[in-house]
């Protein structure tokens, strides 16, 4: 699939983020649909593509990355999946565990064919912190945190979205502590306890904290927020007890060990985050997974771990911080704010 083409479902920010990977890679994006009929036109009209309604893809593509709102992801994945082509479905994943077995049974029915779009899963610093991991010895302590300010765009918090900072943003910082510790040997979270607090003029959350407890006793902590301000501020510290490493995200890329700077390869892209934050590499795996008829090692179901995780979270967070044991046993019709609202 080296002469692979891409459709986008979504014309908003992100999917303007997967136009530019696809561009670097060489992938030509020959359809663009979108709510906003506006927005396709201008994104299309800059890749040399043609305006197309929902239901008219893929379009002939043979990828296409899914950015819809999160209410839309289910139905969206699983149409393109049943049409034939290959889904890069952005997170969240979706929004209750109904909507994820769907998609898991669809991936499934056709081949495997969906990456689950956790872009820092193939991020280079991710991929140099993973495999010092095991160097680090016995992990002792693990936290992984996104904090920056609420969104002005889109709607994030609207209860249709189904969540708020966990949910939309965390889901990143959650990923790669359950990257870590799997690399470290502790395996899957067996249990989370949160807390979130919510914001001023909406029912979500702006602010989360989770620990994630695994069956050796270690607890790992993942914050998430939109209450930090205008700089972002995205780091992971990693210590065990033979050394420790640190990779900062924002408000500059860089990777430490033991304290000391570790140089990092320079991006030569116009736009470099394509590259640093694991697009580029993110699509391309896409590609050649499905060239070779491999399941991406970011797949429907690791997609629909980590929303356990969240689903857990809310939960915990909606009775007092009470520890939710893993994987999620509550209903599985329920958002997340459905959940830690008691709705």
């Amino acid at each position: 699939m080296s002469d692979a083409t891409v459709a986008l479902c979504g014309a908003g920010m992100i999917a303007q983020a997967h136009a530019g990977a696809a561009r670097v890679a060489g992938l030509p994006v020959v359809a663009v649909a979108s709510r906003t009929h506006a927005r396709a036109e201008q994104l299309a009209s800059r890749l040399g593509a043609q305006v197309v309604d929902y239901d008219a893809l893929p379009a002939g593509a043979d990828v296409v990355v899914v950015s819809t709102p999160p209410q839309c992801h289910a139905d969206d994945a699983v149409r393109m999946l049943d049409a034939g082509a290959a889904v890069l479905l952005e997170k969240p994943m979706c929004r209750t565990l109904d909507e994820a077995d769907r998609i898991v049974a669809a991936t499934a029915r056709n081949g495997g064919r969906l990456l689950y779009g956790e872009n820092l899963a193939y991020a280079p610093v991710v991929e140099q912190l993973l495999a010092r991991v095991p160097a680090v010895a016995t992990l002792t302590h693990l936290e992984v945190r996104s904090l920056q300010g609420l969104p002005t765009w889109g709607d994030f918090t609207s209860d249709e979205w189904g969540g708020g900072a966990l949910f939309d943003l965390g889901v990143h910082p959650l990923a790669i502590a359950m990257l870590v510790a799997n690399a470290a040997g502790k395996g899957a979270p067996v249990a989370v306890d949160a807390a979130l607090s919510g914001g001023e003029g909406h029912g979500s959350d702006e602010h989360a904290v989770a620990h994630l407890h695994f069956a050796d006793g270690f607890v790992a902590t993942v914050e998430s927020s939109w209450q930090h301000g205008p700089d972002q501020e995205w780091d992971v510290q990693v210590a065990g007890s033979a050394g420790v490493v640190r990779v900062e995200f924002f408000p500059t890329l860089r990777l430490e060990v033991d304290g000391d700077a570790v140089p990092l390869p320079e991006s030569t892209l116009p736009f470099p985050l394509l590259e640093t934050l694991g697009y580029t590499a993110q699509l391309a795996a896409l590609v050649d997974d499905t060239a070779h008829a491999r399941e991406p090692a970011m797949s429907a179901s690791v997609g629909r771990d980590v929303l356990q995780v969240v689903l857990a979270a809310y939960t915990s967070a909606g009775h007092g911080g009470e520890r939710v044991p893993l994987p999620f046993r509550g209903p599985r019709d329920r958002t997340p704010l459905q959940l830690w609202r008691g709705d």
